[in-house]
């Protein structure tokens, strides 16, 4: 999720030639099944539904549901949806269980141990198969006038560091007794990783000049993550993260530097930590953004472990990571960067996977496996067809006479150089997912108001509509294997009402209409999930009231329908999708109920939109998640 900085000047931005012949969107996939052979020992945790993949059964299994403006989450007939682990609640570790404070009045201390704010990506890790297991998550912004009893006035230490404590990850574990979830607390695997946990640094960034501060003048270790979206889960069991909007934390001087404006940093931040932290004045500090944007890998089955960013995925804004395996076992991680005319980026592991068997010890088979390798930036070309481009020192521009002294600074400025090597500027590339049957990867776009704008970029082949208010969603198969430097494209669905008058909100929907594509997942069964991040500012207030709250949408890829599964509760964005091993379990996200339209703070009356999941008289909208099973116990979606 991002909140939408498209109509932003942006000056720095380079005039990558756009393509203007558009591919016909109703293409349609041939299925490969040649991976899954080699992915099998990897995809133990969907053993108990893999017998459905490809079989005859109808994919979309469910009625769907009706549009809803409701607070409340809407399910299907046969389901149920029980709110679950909400901000606030305490994360589980022992001696340190502070209860939630309806009047927010939790100290920055408790905070560091309690669910974070606004949850976002999401994995189950099974510990005892469908029974117990860690639910691991981002937290991805706060929202201050619910963070503190008093907003944003006065703005204290206190409140700096109580909104850092609120940011960043929470590893959790959780049981299935009696039919029902719940937390296990106290438990030897929760933890809590915010915006000032020590980080490691991997990869070529690694001890680099632009990586180094007076506080780590060696360049290899950095305090904290943040803004953190999607998220992926490696084969050898760790959870990747993606540092999205970390350009709002910091605090640049009056006129920022070009490398600050092609990053979006400006004078005032969102956050205002630069107030009481000074790390985040990059006045003092220059080289303090240079440490953020990075995919971080984090061993939920090791809370002493730390946590790594790996640069060598590139410095992005991104929204997330997500891995395949190629035939010879290299990890491929795909990653798209969720801001207006950025790119998508494929990382490929030089080395194959080493087996380790499960949770610690796989971790530390693979503990520098996504530090070596080759990045990539994706161009999309009008016929079909795409490249990756090599964002490889010294090869091609990448040189030092055009700014790029050596592989360090390749990946730490990966924008400019996909700029330089001519990647395709998209309309915020949002999720991804992969499917290991057909061997399609599926990105979302969730929309891009300035496309065709004056002097911005105009409307190409893989972004076809001007003023792109509803957005689409792509897919791409590598020409043999997914370390390939080619690949087919084509449309999935253009999102929008077909039946619109205007064209940048008329789409090809067959099924139940939606908008603004954000988050992804693909089940066991080969049914696409698809969560929606409509907002009346960026879609227009008429569309907005028409598709009602923002939804969880399945989508059958071979023959492109769409049905609506699960509505979430007023001003809320559905985000996450993921599923027990025997596919009986569901968690979703639901990130920001109540949340006032296009504002980031209401300390007057924070229950004036939501109050969202716990309707007390006293309390506030709480991000949470949400556990939707089968009223007769089967799984999710047939």
């Amino acid at each position: 999720m991002a909140k939408d900085f498209s109509t932003l000047e942006d000056s720095n931005r380079s005039s990558n030639p756009s393509v203007h012949e558009a591919l016909d969107p109703a293409r349609r996939q041939v299925l490969y099944g040649g991976a899954m052979a080699v992915l099998a020992p990897f995809l133990a945790p969907l053993a108990g539904c893999a017998g459905l993949v490809g079989s005859a059964a109808p994919r979309l299994g469910f009625e769907g549901v009706a549009v809803s403006s409701a607070d409340a989450v809407v399910v299907p007939a046969g389901y149920s949806a029980m709110p679950f682990v909400p901000w606030g609640d305490p994360v589980g570790i022992a001696g340190r269980l502070p209860a939630f404070a309806d009047d927010a009045s939790n100290s920055a201390t408790e905070q560091a141990v309690q669910m974070g704010m606004h949850h976002d990506g999401i994995h189950y890790f099974a510990l005892d198969g469908s029974r117990r297991g860690l639910l691991v998550m981002n937290h991805e912004y706060v929202d201050h006038g619910l963070l503190f009893t008093d907003g944003v006035v006065p703005w204290t230490a206190e409140k700096v560091r109580k909104s850092q404590a609120a940011h960043g990850v929470s590893v959790s574990e959780i049981e299935l007794a009696d039919g029902r979830w719940q937390p296990v607390r106290p438990s030897p695997y929760a933890r809590r990783i915010t915006a000032t946990t020590p980080f490691a640094i991997g990869g070529p960034a690694a001890g680099h000049t632009l990586m180094k501060t007076a506080a780590d003048p060696e360049g290899r270790s950095v305090l904290g993550t943040f803004a953190n979206c999607a998220a992926g889960m490696t084969p050898w069991g760790t959870y990747l993260s993606g540092e999205e909007n970390f350009q709002d934390y910091f605090s640049t001087a009056d006129q920022p530097t070009a490398h600050e404006r092609r990053w979006g940093l400006r004078k005032r931040s969102w956050y205002r930590w630069a107030e009481h932290d000074e790390r985040f004045d990059t006045v003092r500090h220059p080289n303090e953004p240079n440490r953020f944007g990075w995919i971080v890998e984090i061993d939920p089955h090791d809370p002493t472990s730390t946590p790594v960013k790996r640069t060598a995925l590139g410095r992005a804004a991104h929204e997330g990571a997500w891995v395949a395996l190629t035939r010879d076992g290299r990890a491929v991680v795909y990653s798209g960067e969720d801001a207006a005319f950025e790119y998508i980026y494929k990382f490929v592991s030089r080395d194959p996977v080493r087996a380790g068997g499960a949770g610690v010890s796989a971790a530390r088979a693979n503990a520098e496996l996504l530090d070596h390798g080759t990045l990539y930036v994706a161009r999309f070309d009008a016929d079909g067809r795409g490249r990756w481009l090599p964002l490889v020192h010294g090869q091609g521009p990448l040189t030092n006479d055009r700014g790029f002294a050596d592989p360090g600074e390749v990946v730490v400025k990966a924008r400019q150089a996909s700029d330089t090597l001519g990647g395709t500027k998209m309309d915020r590339p949002e999720w991804l997912a992969i499917d290991p049957a057909s061997r399609w990867v599926y990105c979302a776009l969730t929309g891009n108001r300035a496309r065709g704008q004056p002097n911005k970029p105009g409307v190409d082949a893989a972004n076809p509509r001007a003023g792109n208010v509803m957005g689409h969603i792509i897919r791409w198969r590598e020409a043999d294997d997914f370390d390939g430097e080619s690949f087919e494209w084509n449309h999935l669905v253009l999102a929008g009402d077909p039946a619109n008058e205007r064209p940048e909100a008329r789409g090809n929907v067959t099924g139940d209409l939606f908008a603004c594509p954000d988050g992804l997942a693909i089940d066991a069964r080969g049914v696409l999930w698809i969560d929606t991040d409509m907002g009346p500012n960026s879609m227009g207030k008429g569309e907005f009231q028409r598709l009602g709250n923002n939804a969880m949408l399945a989508c059958d890829p071979a023959s492109g329908e769409v049905r609506r599964f699960l509505v979430g509760p007023v001003n809320c964005e559905i985000t996450g999708a993921a599923w027990t091993p025997d596919g009986r379990t569901m968690f979703v996200n639901i990130q920001h109920p109540g949340e006032p339209p296009g504002v980031l703070s209401d300390p007057a009356d924070p229950r004036r939109w939501s109050n969202w999941p716990d309707f007390r008289p006293a309390g506030r909208p709480r991000s949470a998640t949400v556990v939707v099973r089968k009223d007769d116990g089967g799984v999710i979606g047939t």
